[in-house]
């Protein structure tokens, strides 16, 4: 028995499916290039066995443990630690056997798909998981991961990840990232240059922050030009361990391009905790464009991640601290709000915006239209809620009659579960060799164009965009 079904994903007409599954053949053993994600660097630089199962797959996960938890599971049962220290399970395999009994919630998710695919293509498994298989399962993968050809760098290796990119506050310290540079192995592991702890009024201690980021940068970043000073030499510090992009996860997509003076007394307002919400929305929407002039002269791709109203739960957040699972997809304006910003550099040709959404609606209205006209801007893949084989049929059906696909930046996982990274970007290369047969047997593109373009998405257009 295997669990997956070498025709996944592959259209349902015979000739088209045949189509999509030799375009697919030719790109599937393809480098992967993972340019923006959340995989802790410890592990790399540590290269300590991952601990066991449950923890791997389902205490780090929010894709699985907020499904468990929608049906009535306490995150303490799965092992999700407290802020308060508070008592949570720590037997692994009890942590186990629950998800088991509870796979069946994932059915058609493509939560399922990626377990699956780790499990089969990683780990060697070939039983459906369950609660009667549970114990054998977890068996199998806690024997695997005792061996040294299951620790991150060989996995990293056999995983052919040519490059990936972790993403660190401004105020990180690096030295995971310094740990992986002087241990000599070649894995590409590089940071990205995540200041939102620095750029947003609203972040928890934002005032003792600045008084950090000018720490770390030798500067006074309690004045305005000492602030900006202070990021531009973090940016380079970042840089020094290979960083090509920063990133920056707004609840809105607002730019403002504010006088200097202007500026300047806004962030004093801020650093004293007395912007109202709209004034702290004005601050961040002018950083974005500070960072894109910053860009400019340091090369770093700009990264815009907005939309989701972030922690929606006062008490899981309360209790379990941010980034929970409790992240919601908002109405997002792009048009009038990305204006400033692409008035100061859209025309430019030498640096590149990447611009995610979780809100759908605006693909053909906005953001296809904009990427598909400002040299500066392309879109991300289809991100977070939305990186299924729908949501990324979605995203080319929408965005290609206007943007084009060399408008768009290929495909990132944007993930902490490593052992999904493959299962991702298989899916991703599946969806795109089926839209692409689809144009093929429509008479949209050419067939021997297909395999050209099927490349560029798989491989070319991240590492171009990201200057991998």
């Amino acid at each position: 028995m295997t669990l997956l079904d070498e025709d996944r994903l592959f259209p349902t007409e015979p000739a088209v499916r045949g189509l999509a599954r030799a375009l697919y053949d030719e790109i599937s053993d393809l480098p992967i290039i993972s340019p923006h994600g959340h995989t802790d660097p410890r592990w790399f630089a540590e290269n300590q066995p991952f601990p066991d199962p449950a923890q791997l797959f389902v205490t780090p996960d929010h894709y699985v443990f907020r499904m468990l938890h929608s049906q009535g599971i306490p995150l303490e049962d799965l092992g999700v630690p407290r802020v308060d220290g508070g008592a949570t399970e720590t037997d692994s395999r009890k942590i186990w056997r629950l998800f088991a009994e509870n796979f069946h919630l994932f059915r058609g998710t493509p939560s399922r798909m990626w377990v699956e695919h780790a499990f089969q293509e990683v780990f060697g498994v070939t039983k459906r998981f369950s609660a009667e298989t549970a114990d054998e399962i977890y068996d199998q993968i806690s024997d695997c991961l005792g061996r040294d050809d299951f620790r991150p760098r060989a996995l990293f290796e056999r995983f052919n990840i040519e490059a990936i990119s972790t993403t660190e506050s401004a105020l990180d310290d690096l030295k995971w990232h310094k740990m992986i540079r002087d241990s000599g192995w070649g894995g590409n592991v590089v940071t990205a240059y995540r200041p939102d702890a620095v750029v947003d009024p609203e972040f928890d201690g934002f005032a003792q922050n600045i008084a950090r980021l000018g720490d770390l940068a030798g500067e006074d970043a309690t004045s305005w030009t000492g602030y900006l000073a202070a990021h531009r030499n973090r940016r380079a510090f970042f840089k020094s361990f290979g960083a090509t992009s920063s990133d920056h996860g707004h609840a809105t997509a607002r730019t403002e391009d504010l006088p200097q003076d202007v500026a300047a007394k806004l962030f004093d307002k801020a650093l004293q905790g007395k912007c109202s919400a709209d004034e702290a929305d004005m601050f961040r929407g002018h950083m974005l464009t500070e960072m894109a002039r910053m860009s400019l002269d340091d090369g770093l791709v700009l990264q815009i991640h907005p939309g989701s109203a972030r922690n929606h739960s006062a008490d899981i957040t309360a209790r379990f601290g941010r980034d929970k699972g409790y992240d919601i997809p908002t109405r997002t304006d792009y048009v009038t709000a990305l204006r400033p910003l692409l008035n100061a550099v859209g025309e430019r040709s030498d640096m590149t915006v990447i611009l995610f959404t979780l809100d759908e609606t605006s693909y053909t209205r906005e953001l296809a239209p904009l990427a598909g006209v400002y040299p500066a801007l392309k879109l991300g893949p289809p991100w977070w809620f939305y990186d299924s084989y729908e949501g990324m049929m979605r995203f080319r059906e929408m965005a290609t009659e206007t943007a084009g696909f060399y408008n768009t930046v290929g495909f990132n996982d944007d993930t902490r579960a490593f052992c999904s990274i493959p299962a991702r970007h298989d899916v991703a290369r599946r969806v795109d060799c089926s839209f692409l047969a689809n144009l093929v047997a429509t008479g949209r593109l050419a067939e021997d164009e297909a395999p050209e373009v099927a490349h560029d998405l798989t491989y070319r257009l991240a590492k171009q965009a990201y200057r991998l």
